[in-house]
């Protein structure tokens, strides 16, 4: 779970060190690797690979005393580690505990406190299960039934996909300062219409996850360097998908009105323990 102030995101992999500008990670677990080579492998070339062979030794990165902390709060309840991993989750997701503590959000570590009930615990527990689940396998989610202007595609005939698919650039309709970001133009064959307003509510690390993709989903020459970044090679030699970018988006709306659906359904904090 990298946090970086007051944003929340959620990974089921080990994130690199740049992830999202140098972020802090909570993990559920701590892995901790020896990396052993054999002697053979250290008498090769300088440039020669070698064969590592890891050892982990995995523990809880919850504390027992974190733990001991929520069950004594709720007495009554069963309250495991992968319960309070969640109900953080869940918890900093919510808008009111985001508004009452903005301030110290700004400038140091989220705490977090016990909510009075314990139904409202739970509630939170189950809102950060939904969503971790759902940020974690957001590629697996049900694309969003936008509208494609030029008509069902799948009724078309399409003989170069690769072709047919490749994005540029994708760009809101309209024009600045009146843009439309109910239709995105994805390339000069697909112009999406039908996109739900409320699904830019969603933000992650200052940006609605949208507009993320729409960034990110295209070509981009870096001058300095001369590498070019092109998403198109990674739909269609990763995912072996060329309309791939396009899903990503659709998935990406669902995504993300299933979020803020989540997110607004949570209880008021109220009192605290």
């Amino acid at each position: 779970m990298p946090i970086a102030r007051r944003p929340v995101n959620w990974s089921k992999d080990v994130p690199d060190l740049q992830v999202m500008f140098n972020s802090q990670c909570f993990p559920r677990y701590i892995h901790e690797n020896t990396n052993i080579v054999s002697n053979d492998d250290r008498q090769g070339d300088l440039l020669a690979g070698t064969k590592p062979d890891f050892a982990s030794n995995t523990r809880d990165a919850i504390t027992d005393a974190g733990l001991a902390h929520f069950q004594a709060a709720y007495p009554c309840e069963t309250i495991t580690k992968d319960d309070l991993f969640y109900y953080v989750y869940g918890l900093l997701h919510s808008e009111d505990y985001r508004a009452r503590y903005a301030d110290n959000l700004s400038k140091q570590l989220p705490r977090i406190p016990a909510v009075k009930k314990a139904e409202d615990f739970w509630a939170f527990v189950e809102a950060g299960r939904k969503l971790g689940d759902m940020h974690c396998d957001y590629d697996s989610v049900e694309p969003y039934p936008v509208t494609i202007a030029q008509g069902d595609l799948r009724l078309a005939h399409i003989s170069d996909l690769v072709s047919f698919y490749r994005v540029k650039k994708m760009k809101f309709g309209g024009k600045r300062p009146n843009l439309d970001k109910s239709t995105v133009i994805y390339n000069a064959n697909i112009t999406i219409t039908g996109i739900p307003l409320e699904a830019y509510d969603y933000v992650v690390n200052g940006k609605p996850a949208l507009e993320w993709v729409i960034e990110r989903q295209g070509v981009k020459d870096d001058k300095a360097s001369g590498i070019v970044w092109d998403a198109n090679a990674y739909a269609n030699e990763t995912m072996q998908d060329p309309a791939y970018p396009l899903k990503l988006f659709q998935r990406v709306v669902t995504v993300s009105l299933e979020t803020m659906k989540i997110v607004r359904g949570l209880p008021k904090l109220g009192d605290l323990l």
